[in-house]
């Protein structure tokens, strides 16, 4: 097995990905680009290796490619994996050989007390830096990255979600994918944003998180889902499942456009799936970072609940002030406690949603592939895919390493890119 090439895609410097074969996975995790030295050597008798069967590109991929993080030149990249069982550590007792399962993009280890209370986004014991830790990600202790051929998965009796029928399996298997990270991330937005049955929410950006995130609202029982975004062809997308939209590069004053549907301008729960690259609103806004935050705390009612799955950062060379390259943002936190607002952050801990949400998918209650437009491209198509989805495209893309994907699915991929 050792002798077998496996291609990967590889952070090369900002705006620039590339293809290349990073060596055969073993059971153990070896030095490497961002790799933290205190890892370096670390057995992983209790892991299992993977054929990745489909591996997601993500937005928070891109944050790194764009050069807007500490991430080192080399880094593997990719966190969203679903694959098929190849190799077995020692100490793994309960995932077989040939299982296809589902890897949460937290990676936990199953014993610290964080994993034990489910706060598997915060495990104590993966990272040498700061609890969390996730694939193939900057400061997260250098686990390799899954959009590649084959990967090493730590903790797999813990971690992994075995779908119970491989057939029944790769037949939803556009939608199980999204399992990894977007959908648990999405719902995970709305549930900290207290949804649930007649809530009136608004959703900050249509990239794929927020339309996951628009679609957890509805699984919930919302009663007006309203999503906001520069990008007219991503709002079209998230019409297509029953949202209303706002263009705020069209229109810079939310809250009118949100009486403008609801009648008041305000809603009951809002979720910030935009992150530390924020807009301000209008034609020539420039990046102002705090301008979701602030503007879900002016829409959200008193006494509401903000979900915030958007990601944030400590470090981030292209800010556009000194306080911003260090994650500090202008955030009116006086209008915030004014209005008594809960609000929720961090990495979503996977685990908490992701069986739940698997059963949702096979009952052909959640459609999340359709929701976010799911696209299959090659392995070799992937640094094409990063710069369409670096431009808006309303799409997400899934990478079919070994083209497992296209062959069950019969898919015609010779235009997927444009």
């Amino acid at each position: 097995m050792s002798l077998l090439s496996n291609k990967a895609v590889v952070y090369s410097k900002p705006g620039e990905v590339e293809l290349k074969d990073i060596g055969y996975p073993d059971l153990v995790l070896r030095d490497g680009p961002g790799v933290n030295p205190l890892n370096v050597g670390r057995k992983v008798n209790h892991g299992v290796i993977l054929k990745v069967i489909a591996t997601n590109i993500c937005g928070s991929d891109q944050h790194m490619v764009r050069g807007r993080t500490t991430a080192p030149s080399g880094l593997v990249l990719g966190h969203e994996i679903t694959g098929e069982v190849v190799e077995v550590g020692s100490d793994v007792e309960f995932i077989k050989k040939g299982d296809i399962v589902s890897v949460p993009f937290n990676i936990a280890c199953g014993r610290c007390d964080n994993c034990r209370q489910q706060d598997t986004h915060i495990c104590l014991n993966v990272n040498p830096d700061r609890p969390g830790s996730a694939y193939g990600y900057v400061d997260m202790g250098g686990w390799v990255g899954g959009q590649s051929e084959y990967v090493l998965v730590p903790y797999a009796d813990f971690q992994l979600l075995k779908f119970p029928d491989k057939d029944q399996a790769m037949d939803k298997i556009l939608d199980l994918t999204m399992l990894s990270d977007i959908f648990p991330t999405g719902y995970h937005g709305a549930v900290s944003a207290g949804v649930k049955m007649g809530s009136t929410v608004y959703v900050a950006g249509a990239g794929p998180v927020g339309l996951a995130a628009a679609h957890s609202t509805q699984l919930l029982g919302a009663s007006v889902v309203i999503v906001g975004d520069l990008n007219e062809e991503r709002l079209a997308q998230a019409r297509s499942f029953g949202c209303e939209t706002v263009n705020l590069r069209e229109h810079d004053d939310l809250g009118e456009q949100i009486e403008q549907i609801l009648g008041v301008p305000e809603v009951d729960c809002a979720i910030d799936a935009v992150g530390f690259e924020a807009s301000g609103h209008g034609r020539d806004a420039g990046e102002a970072p705090a301008t979701v935050l602030n503007s879900i705390m002016d829409i959200t009612r008193a006494g509401g609940r903000l979900g915030i799955p958007g990601l944030y950062v400590t470090g981030d060379p292209g800010a556009v002030d000194t306080d911003a390259k260090e994650g500090t943002l202008k955030i009116r936190f006086g209008l915030g406690f004014a209005k008594a607002h809960h609000f929720v952050t961090g990495q979503t801990p996977v685990m908490r949603y992701n069986r739940d949400l698997m059963k949702a998918i096979f009952s052909d209650r959640a459609q999340i592939s359709k929701v976010v437009n799911a696209t299959v491209i090659s392995i070799d198509d992937a640094p094409e895919g990063y710069q369409k989805f670096d431009g808006g495209a309303a799409r997400k893309f899934v990478i079919d390493p070994h083209g497992t994907v296209r062959k069950h699915l019969k898919l015609d991929t010779a235009d997927a890119i444009g």
